[in-house]
C-alpha cells in the first residue's frame, strides 16, 4: 500500500501535504547523477565521451575502455562540502555540512590479439562508482500566514459545534529535511579496437540504491483569543532496491587529432521497496492532554524505469601537449515510468505533463607540461521540470592537476564547484509558495592511478 497520511483523516478541514518527497520527484532524484569519478575525469567536468582511457569515462561511453593500452587500476576519494540556504516568506536560514566518500575504484585489463588488421585488442573492465550521494539537509523557517493545523482535535470533533476553536493565526512554521544514502553503480565492460581508428564497447551496469529521508514539520498557531496550538509532524521514508541497465558506445578517429564519440545508455529498470512511518503530536493550550498519532510502518514494493540517455562527443588532440573535449547529453524525463501502472496513474500523469527532455553539456581541457597535467572544465545541466517556481538549471566548473611519477604511477587532484536552486513545496495549500533552497557546494577529489 502506498503512503497514506494520517493527517488526511485526522483533520479534514485542513489537508496537510506530505513533507516526504513524492513518487514523481523521487523518480527524478533517483534518475539523476552527480559528477563523481576519477580526479582526472572531474578536473575536466566529466567531458570524456570521445576520449576514453579513464575508468570514469567508461561510464559515459564504454568504447573508451578500448583506448587503454596497458592494464590500469585507479581508486578515488572525495571530500564534499555542502552549503544550503532556504528562503520562505522573507525568512532566510542556512546550514552546512561535509563528508568523505570512497567514490570510485576500477581496473582495466588489456588482451592483444596480435592481428595487424581487424580487432587488435580486447579490453575487460570493472568499475565501482558513486552515482549519487544523498547525504544532505536543509532547514526552513518562516510564516506563510495560512495555517495548516486549523482545528482543535479535542473540541472540533466532539459533536458539539458551539465549542469549536479555529487557530486561524500563524505564529511560525518550521521545516527540517534530512536525507542520507547513495546510489552505487557496479559496471562490467568489454571493448575492442578495430584497426587504428575505431573503438567499440558495451557495459552492463548494476545499481544499488538506498535512500533515507526524515522530514520534521512544526507549526505554532493561535485563535486570536488567547488559545494556542503547537503541532509537530515527523515523517520517515526508507527506499532501497536494485536496478540494471546497459550501455553501448563507439569512438571514431577520422584523422589522428580528432575524436568523435556516440553512446546510448538504456533506461535503468529498478525494483524498489519502501518503508514509511509518521508521527503526529498536537498540543492545544485549552487542555493538558496531548493529541498523538503514531502510525505503524507501511511497506510498499514498486518498480521504476528511468529515462534513457544519448551522448554525442567530440575532442581535438593537440599532439602530446593537450586536448579540448565536449559532450552533449539528451535525456527525455517524460519516459520515466512508475509501476504497477494501476497504483501510479496520478504520478505517471504528473510525469507526462510536467517533465520534459533535457539537454546538458560538458566542456573540458587538459594541458601537459613535462610530468604535470593541468585541467579545467565547465558543465551545465538542464532541469527536467517544464514549469518550476525558480530556475532549477544548474552549472559548475572544475580545476585539476595531475603528477606523473615515472611510467606507472599518477596522482591526480580536482576541485569541483557547483550551485543550484530548487523549490520544495512542504505545504500543499492553495496560494502558499514553496520554500526556495539554494545550494552552493564544492568537492575535492584525489585519485591514484597505477599502470602495469
Amino acid at each position: 500500500m502506498k503512503r497514506i497520511l494520517l493527517i488526511m483523516f485526522l483533520l479534514p478541514v485542513s489537508w496537510v501535504h506530505a513533507q516526504i518527497i513524492s513518487y514523481a520527484d523521487g523518480a527524478v532524484l533517483f534518475s539523476g547523477e552527480d559528477n563523481y569519478g576519477t580526479a582526472r575525469f572531474m578536473g575536466m567536468s566529466g567531458a570524456f565521451g570521445a576520449l576514453g582511457g579513464d575508468m570514469s569515462a567508461v561510464d559515459i561511453n564504454p568504447a573508451g575502455l578500448g583506448v587503454f593500452n596497458t592494464t590500469s587500476f585507479s581508486g578515488t576519494l572525495s571530500f564534499n562540502n555542502m552549503k544550503n540556504s532556504s528562503s520562505f516568506y522573507g525568512e532566510r536560514i542556512g546550514n552546512k555540512d561535509d563528508n568523505f566518500n570512497f567514490s570510485q575504484i576500477g581496473v582495466a585489463t588489456v588482451f592483444y590479439t596480435h592481428n595487424p588488421t581487424g580487432f587488435q585488442k580486447i579490453v575487460l573492465g570493472f568499475n565501482y562508482s558513486l552515482v549519487r550521494d544523498f547525504d544532505n539537509s536543509f532547514f526552513v523557517t518562516g510564516n506563510s500566514g495560512v495555517p495548516d493545523f486549523l482545528d482543535d482535535p479535542f473540541l472540533n470533533f466532539d459533536d458539539d459545534p458551539f465549542n469549536d476553536i479555529y487557530y486561524v493565526n500563524v505564529d511560525q512554521q518550521n521545516f527540517r529535511n534530512y536525507t542520507y544514502g547513495s546510489n552505487d553503480r557496479f559496471s562490467f565492460s568489454i571493448a575492442s579496437q578495430y584497426n587504428d581508428n575505431l573503438y567499440l564497447g558495451m557495459s552492463f551496469n548494476s545499481h544499488q540504491l538506498d535512500f533515507y529521508q526524515r522530514a520534521e514539520f512544526s507549526e505554532f498557531n493561535n485563535d486570536g483569543s488567547g488559545n494556542t496550538l503547537d503541532a509537530y509532524l515527523d515523517q520517515y521514508l526508507d527506499v532501497y532496491g536494485y536496478g540494471f541497465n546497459f550501455s553501448l558506445g563507439a569512438i571514431f578517429k577520422p584523422i589522428e587529432s580528432v575524436r568523435l564519440g556516440v553512446a546510448y545508455k538504456s533506461p535503468t529498470w529498478y525494483n524498489l521497496s519502501e518503508r514509511f512511518t509518521e508521527e503526529l503530536e498536537i498540543y492545544p493550550s485549552n487542555t493538558s492532554e496531548v493529541y498523538t498519532e503514531y502510525g505503524s510502518p507501511n511497506y510498499f514494493d514498486y518498480g521504476m524505469n528511468t529515462p534513457s540517455e544519448f551522448t554525442g562527443s567530440a575532442a581535438y588532440i593537440f599532439s602530446k601537449f593537450g586536448l579540448i573535449s565536449f559532450d552533449y547529453i539528451y535525456r527525455d524525463y517524460q519516459n520515466t515510468y512508475l509501476k504497477p501502472s494501476g497504483d501510479f496513474i496520478e504520478d505517471n500523469g504528473y510525469i507526462d505533463q510536467n517533465l520534459k527532455g533535457t539537454s546538458s553539456f560538458r566542456l573540458g581541457t587538459e594541458w601537459i607540461v613535462s610530468n604535470l597535467s593541468f585541467r579545467g572544465g565547465y558543465r551545465f545541466v538542464q532541469s527536467p521540470y517544464q514549469n518550476s517556481f525558480v530556475n532549477e538549471d544548474y552549472s559548475g566548473y572544475s580545476l585539476g592537476m595531475g603528477i606523473k611519477f615515472g611510467r606507472s604511477v599518477v596522482l591526480d587532484f580536482a576541485y569541483d564547484s557547483y550551485s543550484s536552486s530548487y523549490a520544495y513545496r512542504f505545504l500543499n495549500i492553495d496560494g502558499v509558495d514553496p520554500a526556495v533552497i539554494d545550494e552552493d557546494n564544492y568537492r575535492i577529489t584525489s585519485s591514484m592511478v597505477f599502470t602495469f
